[in-house]
């Protein structure tokens, strides 16, 4: 029997009361619509309905570096993932997921029907990939931590799948925080299969603009799995998203403007703040800190009911010790939200 329950983590994130001061989001601080120069005449409510916008389909494959026909428009990175998964996933399959992992890449993978095994991000496959593994499933950036899987990390990760025949899909939706840096794992070959969207990196998460990266055999199939989900996409958000990636290199500096000095703000906290410690990373909107003391849920209870501030509760990252925060936020929503983080750290702590 399939589970039904859902995302633990996404019900939680859509039900609880915001606090004012909201480090649990995970993305860039909303690029508004006025700077977008959108006109009213670039917009029409209907669209042509196929296998793709056109003009979008272009624009994806130029910021991935793909032929068009290797692309599949997504609703976020979400449906992007839960498309990927049900088309290459079969009941009782072998899935390998990284742990800590993203709670929804579990949860559709175990709605799907597959085994799933676990291996550490820190430790590699070898001990973990057997003959019967079809899909191993990876975030790059790594969702909670935004650590980067390195060159040869992917090289070695195209060596393991092709051994046992098996596929990777890497959610990359973070990897789109590397900005002009940014190199998708899909050149590594037709093992990989590769999602992301603008959603997090840029500001454009209401636009929805997701996709696939995949052989063009296999994107084919992915184009049909959708027609069940979402027959045609908001024509408004496609034409949207075409202007967006025309003006994609200013609001990519709008975005890295405001985590550079949110990046500092941090860590001059981390320098004052003896109750946390954390593994900086060097690029993503997220950080995942581990507390020394007790668990994430009381502290989440401490900040937002005294400190009207969030953060996301380890346990969903299956780690109940850490808590992931973001610092895509208005730069003085994230120095009072810390100011009020180091006050909570400070009462919940030992004597």
């Amino acid at each position: 029997m399939r589970q039904t329950s859902g995302s633990k983590y996404l019900q939680w994130a859509k039900t609880r009361k915001p606090a004012r001061f909201n480090l649990a989001a995970s993305g860039v601080l909303p690029y508004p619509l006025l700077q977008l120069g959108a006109r009213i005449e670039d917009i029409e409510i209907n669209g042509p309905g196929l296998y793709g916008f056109e003009p979008l389909q272009e624009a994806i494959a130029a910021h991935c570096g793909v032929p068009p026909e290797c692309v599949v428009s997504a609703s976020g990175t979400s449906m992007a993932n839960f498309i990927a998964m049900a088309v290459l996933i079969q009941p009782g399959d072998e899935v390998l997921i990284e742990y800590p992992a993203y709670e929804p890449l579990l949860a559709a993978a175990l709605y799907l029907g597959a085994e799933i095994k676990r291996f550490p991000r820190q430790s590699g496959l070898e001990d973990f990939v057997s003959d019967r593994t079809r899909l191993i499933v990876i975030t790059n950036l790594h969702n909670p931590t935004c650590a980067r899987l390195l060159e040869p990390d992917l090289k070695n990760l195209a060596e393991i799948a092709g051994r046992v025949g098996a596929r990777v899909l890497v959610d990359e939706v973070y990897l789109e925080c590397m900005y002009g840096e940014r190199t998708s794992a899909i050149r590594h070959g037709t093992h990989f299969v590769c999602t992301s969207s603008l959603t997090k990196a840029y500001g454009l998460s209401g636009l929805r603009c997701g996709w696939i990266v995949a052989e063009p055999d296999l994107a084919r199939r992915m184009w049909h799995m959708k027609d069940l989900i979402e027959p045609s996409a908001p024509h408004p958000a496609e034409q949207l998203s075409v202007i967006a990636f025309r003006k994609l290199d200013e609001i990519s500096a709008r975005a890295r403007a405001v985590i550079d000095i949110n990046r500092a703000l941090f860590l001059d906290f981390l320098r004052s703040c003896s109750q946390v410690d954390v593994a900086m990373p060097d690029h993503g909107t997220c950080v995942f800190p581990r507390i020394k003391y007790g668990d994430s849920d009381r502290l989440f209870g401490l900040l937002h009911d005294h400190y009207d501030t969030d953060v996301v509760p380890g346990r969903f990252f299956e780690m109940p010790d850490h808590f992931r925060l973001g610092i895509g936020v208005e730069n003085s929503v994230l120095k009072e939200g810390l100011e009020r983080l180091q006050k909570a750290l400070e009462t919940a702590s030992p004597v």
